[in-house]
């Protein structure tokens, strides 16, 4: 006989009624829970299921295409007759204006012009990923009207641009390096500091 037979054998009526009650209300509790989880497994796999069919099901606003639908957009072919003749083709020509200058560019080309340019000094044309030198990619221009009394010039700042052929050849990316420059009075305007105040 093993030792849970003989703790059996050895306990009294009254305790093994009680054992049984407390065994059977075990019993009704897991069975309870059992269904309570079965429940909820069956609600969210519902659940899941629509939320699929949501997103990978037909959509209500679809239609069947019907034959006979699609039969009333055949005019075209139904009237096409192809050994028709096609029409005369007739050539069309225009003359367009010129180009218009600016109000602005129109009246700054008759005067005289002043170039500053702006360029970096030759030990800072390096590039500081790879020590190759830089080389002058591009300019930029701004144009200021310089007013000194009794005549009016153009100063045009050109600045140069500039960036690493090695890096660029290499496919780094590719630094790019811009003069320093003044700034202007007004942005956008050709106002300069020496523009007179009223």
């Amino acid at each position: 006989m093993n030792t849970n037979s003989q703790s059996i054998a050895a306990m009294t009526i009254e305790e093994l009624q009680s054992r049984c009650l407390q065994l059977e209300e075990q019993c009704m509790q897991l069975e309870q829970q059992n269904a309570e989880l079965s429940a909820k497994l069956n609600w969210f796999m519902e659940q899941f299921r629509l939320s699929k069919k949501r997103q990978f099901g037909v959509s209500s606003e679809r239609t069947t295409p019907l034959q006979e639908q699609l039969l009333l957009f055949n005019e075209a072919e139904v009237e096409a007759r192809p050994d028709a003749p096609g029409p005369d083709l007739e050539t069309i020509t225009y003359q367009r204006r010129s180009k218009k200058h600016s109000r602005r560019e129109m009246n700054l080309e008759e005067l005289p012009v002043e170039v500053v340019e702006h360029r970096l000094p030759e030990e800072e044309r390096v590039c500081l990923r790879c020590g190759g030198p830089f080389h002058e990619m591009s300019t930029e221009v701004r144009q200021e009207l310089k007013v000194i009394p009794g005549q009016v010039k153009v100063v045009k700042h050109v600045r140069y641009v500039y960036s690493c052929r090695r890096c660029e050849r290499e496919e780094i990316s590719t630094p790019v390096i811009t003069a320093p420059i003044p700034a202007p009075v007004l942005p956008g305007s050709p106002v300069s500091p020496s523009w007179p105040t009223l």
